[in-house]
């Protein structure tokens, strides 16, 4: 079974993005689960969601405590490293947010993943919604599902314009993602 955490903040498509993942592994003939973890928070509070994949029926019903890979949506929550990194080991994968590659020291050594999604949303749809190039970016770093089966599901979410727009995002995301060690 592989487990992800998704880090971001209220808005941002933290939930959407582990519903679509979830939704790609069972296009894909697997067995998934999306987990959402909130309460009352609003716009702006962290938020996390979980993901699990496997090829076998799921019957875990609660967040990931011991996650195989870690996805940063919102590039201010890489400081707070006692969330980001509970629960990890030294194999854990980190997919980041982030427009260099100056990423804080206690995630060097680490299975690294970085892309701008930042700029990927603004030039593909307009504001800073970084979830569709996050998306990508894990889907580019893990070949966790293929990216067709990601676009599938896209076309039951969104139409027009923004299925296109994040379509576009979904895509850069999985060719602009770099691994940093």
């Amino acid at each position: 079974m592989i487990e992800i955490r998704w880090h971001g903040r209220g808005g941002q498509g933290v939930v959407t993005s582990s519903i679509l993942l979830s939704q790609a592994a069972i296009y894909e003939g697997k067995y998934a689960i999306h987990i959402p973890e909130f309460g009352p928070e609003r716009r702006g509070a962290p938020v996390r969601s979980y993901t699990r994949i496997d090829d076998e029926e799921i019957e875990i019903r609660y967040g990931v405590l011991n996650p195989d890979i870690v996805v940063v949506i919102d590039p201010t929550l890489i400081t707070y490293k006692e969330l980001i990194l509970e629960g990890v080991d030294e194999e854990t994968r980190f997919i980041f947010n982030i427009h260099d590659s100056n990423v804080p020291g206690d995630y060097r050594g680490r299975h690294v993943f970085m892309v701008d999604a930042y700029r990927i949303a603004l030039d593909t749809l307009g504001r800073p919604i970084y979830n569709t190039a996050m998306l990508g970016a894990l889907i580019g770093a893990t070949n966790i599902v293929k990216l067709d089966s990601a676009i599938e599901v896209m076309r039951n979410r969104f139409s027009g314009e923004v299925l296109e727009r994040n379509i576009q995002a979904l895509k850069r995301g999985y060719s602009e993602v770099i691994s940093l060690g």
